[in-house]
Protein backbone atom coordinates (compact mmCIF):
# COMPACT_ATOMS: atom_id res chain seq x y z
CA UNK A 1 0.00 0.00 0.00
CA UNK A 2 1.47 3.27 -0.80
CA UNK A 3 2.34 5.80 1.85
CA UNK A 4 -0.15 8.84 1.36
CA UNK A 5 1.26 11.16 4.46
CA UNK A 6 1.77 14.56 2.97
CA UNK A 7 5.09 16.46 4.57
CA UNK A 8 4.59 18.89 6.64
CA UNK A 9 3.37 22.01 5.99
CA UNK A 10 5.41 24.79 8.30
CA UNK A 11 4.78 28.24 9.60
CA UNK A 12 6.21 31.37 11.07
CA UNK A 13 3.82 30.87 13.72
CA UNK A 14 4.27 27.35 14.27
CA UNK A 15 8.27 28.55 14.65
CA UNK A 16 6.67 31.33 17.27
CA UNK A 17 6.37 34.42 15.47
CA UNK A 18 3.34 35.93 15.14
CA UNK A 19 3.29 38.34 12.14
CA UNK A 20 -0.52 39.11 13.16
CA UNK A 21 0.55 40.08 16.23
CA UNK A 22 3.16 42.69 15.44
CA UNK A 23 0.96 44.16 12.79
CA UNK A 24 -1.28 44.94 15.59
CA UNK A 25 1.05 46.26 17.96
CA UNK A 26 2.23 48.93 14.84
CA UNK A 27 -1.55 49.71 14.81
CA UNK A 28 -1.54 50.26 18.35
CA UNK A 29 1.45 52.37 18.92
CA UNK A 30 0.77 54.46 15.90
CA UNK A 31 -1.14 57.08 17.67
CA UNK A 32 1.23 57.33 20.32
CA UNK A 33 4.13 58.19 18.19
CA UNK A 34 1.64 60.57 15.79
CA UNK A 35 1.38 62.42 19.59
CA UNK A 36 4.69 63.14 19.32
CA UNK A 37 4.98 65.26 15.91
CA UNK A 38 7.22 68.25 15.57
CA UNK A 39 8.33 70.57 12.59
CA UNK A 40 10.52 68.99 10.64
CA UNK A 41 8.83 64.91 11.61
CA UNK A 42 5.24 64.09 10.91
CA UNK A 43 5.80 60.56 12.95
CA UNK A 44 4.06 58.47 10.62
CA UNK A 45 4.80 54.59 11.16
CA UNK A 46 5.24 51.67 8.67
CA UNK A 47 7.62 52.83 6.23
CA UNK A 48 11.16 51.46 5.92
CA UNK A 49 12.53 54.24 7.62
CA UNK A 50 11.53 57.49 9.08
CA UNK A 51 12.18 61.20 7.80
CA UNK A 52 13.45 64.20 8.99
CA UNK A 53 13.72 67.94 7.91
CA UNK A 54 16.03 69.78 9.96
CA UNK A 55 15.26 72.73 7.64
CA UNK A 56 11.59 72.61 9.02
CA UNK A 57 12.69 72.56 12.43
CA UNK A 58 14.82 76.04 12.24
CA UNK A 59 18.26 74.78 11.39
CA UNK A 60 20.36 76.87 9.20
CA UNK A 61 23.37 74.97 9.16
CA UNK A 62 23.25 72.33 11.82
CA UNK A 63 25.86 69.82 13.15
CA UNK A 64 24.10 66.39 13.77
CA UNK A 65 24.60 64.30 16.69
CA UNK A 66 23.43 60.94 17.36
CA UNK A 67 23.64 58.67 20.76
CA UNK A 68 22.62 55.43 21.57
CA UNK A 69 21.75 53.73 24.84
CA UNK A 70 19.92 51.41 26.99
CA UNK A 71 18.24 50.98 30.10
CA UNK A 72 20.30 47.87 31.56
CA UNK A 73 19.09 45.43 33.98
CA UNK A 74 17.01 48.41 35.59
CA UNK A 75 14.75 46.59 32.84
CA UNK A 76 14.65 43.29 35.13
CA UNK A 77 12.99 44.61 37.80
CA UNK A 78 10.39 46.25 35.12
CA UNK A 79 9.69 42.73 34.15
CA UNK A 80 9.88 41.07 37.55
CA UNK A 81 7.66 43.80 39.46
CA UNK A 82 5.14 44.43 36.29
CA UNK A 83 6.32 48.09 35.86
CA UNK A 84 6.31 48.66 32.10
CA UNK A 85 4.69 51.93 32.14
CA UNK A 86 7.83 54.36 33.00
CA UNK A 87 10.72 52.15 31.58
CA UNK A 88 10.18 53.55 28.37
CA UNK A 89 11.03 57.26 29.55
CA UNK A 90 14.41 55.95 31.31
CA UNK A 91 15.53 54.71 27.49
CA UNK A 92 14.44 58.22 25.71
CA UNK A 93 16.43 60.44 28.63
CA UNK A 94 19.55 57.77 28.50
CA UNK A 95 20.12 59.31 24.99
CA UNK A 96 18.56 62.59 25.05
CA UNK A 97 20.50 63.49 27.69
CA UNK A 98 23.36 62.65 26.20
CA UNK A 99 22.56 64.89 23.50
CA UNK A 100 22.12 67.87 25.44
CA UNK A 101 25.34 67.89 26.97
CA UNK A 102 26.71 68.31 23.37
CA UNK A 103 24.51 71.39 23.28
CA UNK A 104 22.26 69.59 20.81
CA UNK A 105 18.40 70.00 20.37
CA UNK A 106 17.22 66.16 20.43
CA UNK A 107 14.89 65.96 17.18
CA UNK A 108 13.67 62.25 16.46
CA UNK A 109 13.97 59.28 18.40
CA UNK A 110 14.07 55.68 16.95
CA UNK A 111 13.70 52.19 19.74
CA UNK A 112 14.27 48.53 19.61
CA UNK A 113 11.70 46.31 21.42
CA UNK A 114 13.17 42.82 21.66
CA UNK A 115 11.53 39.29 22.93
CA UNK A 116 11.03 36.22 23.11
CA UNK A 117 7.19 36.08 22.56
CA UNK A 118 5.20 39.28 21.80
CA UNK A 119 2.56 40.66 24.77
CA UNK A 120 0.76 42.93 22.95
CA UNK A 121 -0.11 44.54 26.32
CA UNK A 122 2.96 44.78 28.07
CA UNK A 123 4.82 46.02 24.35
CA UNK A 124 1.91 49.10 24.22
CA UNK A 125 2.79 50.13 27.79
CA UNK A 126 6.63 50.25 27.04
CA UNK A 127 6.43 52.13 23.85
CA UNK A 128 3.91 54.50 25.55
CA UNK A 129 6.41 55.52 28.10
CA UNK A 130 8.82 55.58 25.04
CA UNK A 131 6.28 57.87 23.54
CA UNK A 132 6.08 60.11 26.74
CA UNK A 133 9.55 60.48 27.41
CA UNK A 134 9.90 62.00 23.34
CA UNK A 135 7.42 64.35 24.34
CA UNK A 136 8.98 65.54 27.47
CA UNK A 137 12.12 65.99 25.68
CA UNK A 138 10.36 67.32 22.65
CA UNK A 139 11.91 65.17 19.97
CA UNK A 140 9.70 62.70 17.44
CA UNK A 141 9.58 59.38 17.56
CA UNK A 142 9.61 58.35 14.18
CA UNK A 143 10.28 54.84 14.10
CA UNK A 144 11.59 51.28 15.78
CA UNK A 145 11.62 47.81 15.69
CA UNK A 146 10.02 45.19 17.26
CA UNK A 147 11.71 41.48 17.31
CA UNK A 148 9.98 38.59 18.41
CA UNK A 149 12.89 36.12 18.90
CA UNK A 150 11.83 32.80 20.36
CA UNK A 151 14.66 30.74 22.25
CA UNK A 152 16.79 34.16 23.05
CA UNK A 153 14.53 35.12 26.04
CA UNK A 154 13.31 33.19 28.77
CA UNK A 155 9.26 33.69 28.92
CA UNK A 156 8.03 37.69 29.53
CA UNK A 157 11.86 38.77 29.31
CA UNK A 158 12.43 41.47 26.71
CA UNK A 159 15.02 44.11 26.24
CA UNK A 160 15.25 47.65 24.99
CA UNK A 161 17.79 50.10 22.46
CA UNK A 162 16.85 53.78 21.89
CA UNK A 163 18.46 55.74 18.96
CA UNK A 164 18.08 59.51 18.96
CA UNK A 165 19.33 61.83 16.32
CA UNK A 166 19.77 65.67 17.67
CA UNK A 167 21.53 69.12 15.53
CA UNK A 168 22.98 71.83 16.91
CA UNK A 169 24.01 75.21 14.96
CA UNK A 170 27.13 75.08 13.37
CA UNK A 171 30.16 76.71 15.92
CA UNK A 172 27.40 76.49 18.82
CA UNK A 173 28.53 73.16 20.22
CA UNK A 174 29.51 72.12 23.66
CA UNK A 175 32.80 70.55 23.43
CA UNK A 176 34.51 71.69 26.85
CA UNK A 177 37.14 74.14 25.18
CA UNK A 178 35.01 77.39 27.16
CA UNK A 179 35.81 75.33 30.42
CA UNK A 180 38.29 77.81 32.48
CA UNK A 181 39.92 77.94 35.86
CA UNK A 182 37.40 79.31 38.40
CA UNK A 183 34.15 78.34 36.89
CA UNK A 184 31.96 76.77 39.18
CA UNK A 185 30.07 73.26 39.39
CA UNK A 186 26.47 73.38 39.62
CA UNK A 187 24.69 70.47 40.21
CA UNK A 188 20.86 69.80 39.08
CA UNK A 189 19.43 66.83 41.17
CA UNK A 190 17.91 63.09 40.47
CA UNK A 191 15.13 61.93 40.45
CA UNK A 192 16.60 58.42 41.57
CA UNK A 193 19.06 55.82 40.84
CA UNK A 194 18.33 56.79 37.13
CA UNK A 195 19.58 54.23 34.96
CA UNK A 196 22.84 53.07 36.41
CA UNK A 197 23.95 50.92 39.11
CA UNK A 198 20.97 48.62 38.93
CA UNK A 199 23.03 45.34 39.01
CA UNK A 200 24.35 46.49 42.40
CA UNK A 201 20.63 47.47 43.65
CA UNK A 202 19.30 43.72 42.60
CA UNK A 203 22.12 41.78 44.13
CA UNK A 204 21.53 44.21 47.31
CA UNK A 205 17.63 43.21 46.58
CA UNK A 206 18.31 39.61 46.79
CA UNK A 207 21.20 39.22 49.52
CA UNK A 208 19.42 41.13 52.20
CA UNK A 209 15.56 39.84 51.57
CA UNK A 210 13.98 43.12 50.23
CA UNK A 211 10.38 43.20 50.27
CA UNK A 212 9.93 45.50 47.28
CA UNK A 213 6.06 45.38 47.51
CA UNK A 214 6.28 47.39 50.84
CA UNK A 215 6.62 50.77 52.02
CA UNK A 216 10.25 51.64 51.80
CA UNK A 217 12.18 52.31 55.51
CA UNK A 218 12.83 56.04 53.98
CA UNK A 219 9.45 56.57 53.14
CA UNK A 220 6.42 54.93 53.97
CA UNK A 221 3.96 56.47 51.26
CA UNK A 222 5.99 54.95 48.96
CA UNK A 223 6.60 51.57 48.00
CA UNK A 224 10.21 50.55 47.95
CA UNK A 225 9.83 49.17 43.98
CA UNK A 226 7.85 52.60 43.36
CA UNK A 227 11.15 54.13 44.44
CA UNK A 228 13.71 52.15 42.57
CA UNK A 229 12.33 52.19 39.49
CA UNK A 230 11.42 55.96 39.11
CA UNK A 231 12.21 57.15 36.02
CA UNK A 232 15.25 59.02 34.77
CA UNK A 233 15.09 63.03 34.75
CA UNK A 234 15.10 64.53 31.17
CA UNK A 235 16.61 67.56 31.54
CA UNK A 236 16.77 68.91 27.77
CA UNK A 237 13.86 71.46 27.85
CA UNK A 238 15.30 73.60 31.02
CA UNK A 239 18.61 73.34 29.37
CA UNK A 240 18.43 73.84 25.81
CA UNK A 241 17.36 77.92 26.52
CA UNK A 242 20.59 78.39 28.29
CA UNK A 243 22.72 76.22 26.04
CA UNK A 244 21.66 78.55 23.06
CA UNK A 245 22.39 81.72 25.28
CA UNK A 246 26.04 80.78 24.93
CA UNK A 247 26.49 80.49 29.35
CA UNK A 248 26.75 77.14 30.02
CA UNK A 249 30.63 76.42 29.80
CA UNK A 250 29.88 72.49 29.85
CA UNK A 251 27.33 69.75 30.77
CA UNK A 252 27.97 66.73 31.81
CA UNK A 253 25.28 63.89 32.42
CA UNK A 254 26.23 61.63 35.50
CA UNK A 255 25.96 57.92 34.00
CA UNK A 256 27.71 54.58 34.74
CA UNK A 257 30.31 55.75 36.93
CA UNK A 258 28.92 58.58 38.91
CA UNK A 259 30.18 61.90 39.53
CA UNK A 260 34.08 61.09 39.33
CA UNK A 261 34.26 59.42 35.77
CA UNK A 262 31.57 61.46 33.75
CA UNK A 263 32.90 64.97 34.73
CA UNK A 264 36.56 64.60 33.39
CA UNK A 265 34.92 63.94 30.14
CA UNK A 266 33.96 67.44 29.42
CA UNK A 267 37.24 68.81 30.63
CA UNK A 268 40.28 69.91 28.20
CA UNK A 269 43.63 68.82 29.92
CA UNK A 270 44.81 70.54 32.77
CA UNK A 271 41.81 71.62 34.61
CA UNK A 272 40.46 69.56 37.46
CA UNK A 273 37.07 69.36 39.14
CA UNK A 274 36.65 69.50 42.67
CA UNK A 275 33.07 67.88 44.03
CA UNK A 276 32.06 68.78 48.07
CA UNK A 277 29.97 66.32 49.15
CA UNK A 278 28.83 68.30 51.84
CA UNK A 279 27.19 71.00 49.24
CA UNK A 280 23.93 68.44 49.27
CA UNK A 281 21.84 66.62 51.20
CA UNK A 282 22.18 62.76 50.47
CA UNK A 283 19.15 61.58 48.92
CA UNK A 284 17.19 59.06 51.54
CA UNK A 285 17.28 56.53 48.59
CA UNK A 286 21.01 56.44 48.32
CA UNK A 287 21.70 56.80 51.85
CA UNK A 288 19.08 53.31 52.32
CA UNK A 289 21.45 51.36 49.77
CA UNK A 290 24.68 52.87 51.14
CA UNK A 291 23.55 51.41 54.61
CA UNK A 292 22.30 48.18 53.21
CA UNK A 293 25.78 47.56 51.20
CA UNK A 294 27.78 49.11 53.65
CA UNK A 295 29.03 50.72 50.76
CA UNK A 296 32.50 53.14 51.06
CA UNK A 297 31.58 56.42 50.08
CA UNK A 298 34.41 56.56 47.56
CA UNK A 299 32.63 53.42 45.58
CA UNK A 300 29.53 55.54 46.01
CA UNK A 301 31.03 58.39 44.04
CA UNK A 302 31.32 56.15 40.94
CA UNK A 303 28.41 53.66 41.08
CA UNK A 304 25.50 56.24 41.37
CA UNK A 305 24.39 59.55 40.67
CA UNK A 306 24.75 60.48 44.72
CA UNK A 307 21.64 62.69 44.21
CA UNK A 308 22.84 64.67 41.47
CA UNK A 309 21.97 63.44 37.60
CA UNK A 310 24.22 66.52 35.81
CA UNK A 311 26.65 68.75 36.21
CA UNK A 312 27.45 72.40 34.35
CA UNK A 313 30.51 74.78 34.72
CA UNK A 314 28.99 78.19 34.38
CA UNK A 315 31.39 81.11 35.12
CA UNK A 316 31.20 82.24 38.29
CA UNK A 317 29.44 85.74 37.76
CA UNK A 318 26.95 83.75 35.75
CA UNK A 319 25.51 81.33 38.91
CA UNK A 320 23.12 83.60 39.99
CA UNK A 321 20.92 84.16 37.14
CA UNK A 322 21.67 80.45 35.96
CA UNK A 323 20.29 79.14 39.05
CA UNK A 324 17.13 80.92 39.28
CA UNK A 325 16.43 80.35 35.11
CA UNK A 326 16.82 76.56 36.16
CA UNK A 327 15.04 76.97 39.44
CA UNK A 328 11.97 78.56 37.40
CA UNK A 329 12.12 75.34 35.04
CA UNK A 330 11.36 72.99 37.60
CA UNK A 331 14.75 72.19 38.46
CA UNK A 332 16.55 71.35 41.82
CA UNK A 333 20.03 73.25 41.63
CA UNK A 334 23.03 73.00 44.25
CA UNK A 335 26.50 74.88 43.83
CA UNK A 336 28.02 71.49 43.93
CA UNK A 337 31.91 72.39 43.25
CA UNK A 338 34.56 74.51 41.05
CA UNK A 339 37.07 73.94 38.57
CA UNK A 340 40.74 74.24 39.27
CA UNK A 341 43.76 74.19 37.34
CA UNK A 342 45.38 70.49 37.96
CA UNK A 343 45.53 66.90 36.06
CA UNK A 344 42.28 66.56 34.21
CA UNK A 345 40.35 64.81 36.30
CA UNK A 346 37.67 64.53 39.31
CA UNK A 347 37.64 65.07 42.99
CA UNK A 348 35.05 64.18 44.93
CA UNK A 349 35.57 64.46 48.85
CA UNK A 350 33.34 65.12 52.22
CA UNK A 351 33.60 65.86 55.62
CA UNK A 352 33.39 62.47 58.70
CA UNK A 353 29.42 63.74 57.97
CA UNK A 354 29.12 63.22 54.15
CA UNK A 355 27.59 60.20 53.56
CA UNK A 356 27.75 58.11 56.79
CA UNK A 357 31.63 58.26 56.66
CA UNK A 358 33.53 57.50 59.47
CA UNK A 359 36.09 60.52 59.09
CA UNK A 360 36.66 63.01 55.88
CA UNK A 361 37.80 61.26 52.77
CA UNK A 362 38.15 61.78 49.13
CA UNK A 363 38.39 59.46 46.00
CA UNK A 364 40.22 61.08 42.93
CA UNK A 365 39.81 59.76 39.20
CA UNK A 366 41.99 61.08 36.92
CA UNK A 367 40.79 60.87 32.86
Amino acid sequence: MADDKSPTSYSYEQAGVSIAAGNALVKAIAPLAKATARPGADAELGGFGGFFDPRAAGYADPLLVAANDGVGTKVKLAIDHDRHDAIGIDLVAMCVNDLIVQGAEPLFFLDYFATGKLDNGVAERVVAGIAEGCRIAGCALIGGETAEMPGMYAPGDYDLAGFCVGAVERGEQLTGDKVRDGDVLLGLASSGVHSNGYSLVRRLAVDKGWRLDRPALFDPETLLIDALIEPTRIYVKSLLPLVRSGRIHALAHVTGGGLLENVPRVLPLGLHAHVDADAWAQPRLMAFLQAQGHIEPEEMARTFNCGIGMVLAVAVEDVPDITWALSEAGETVYRIGAIRRGARGCTVAGSAEAWSAREAWSATHNA
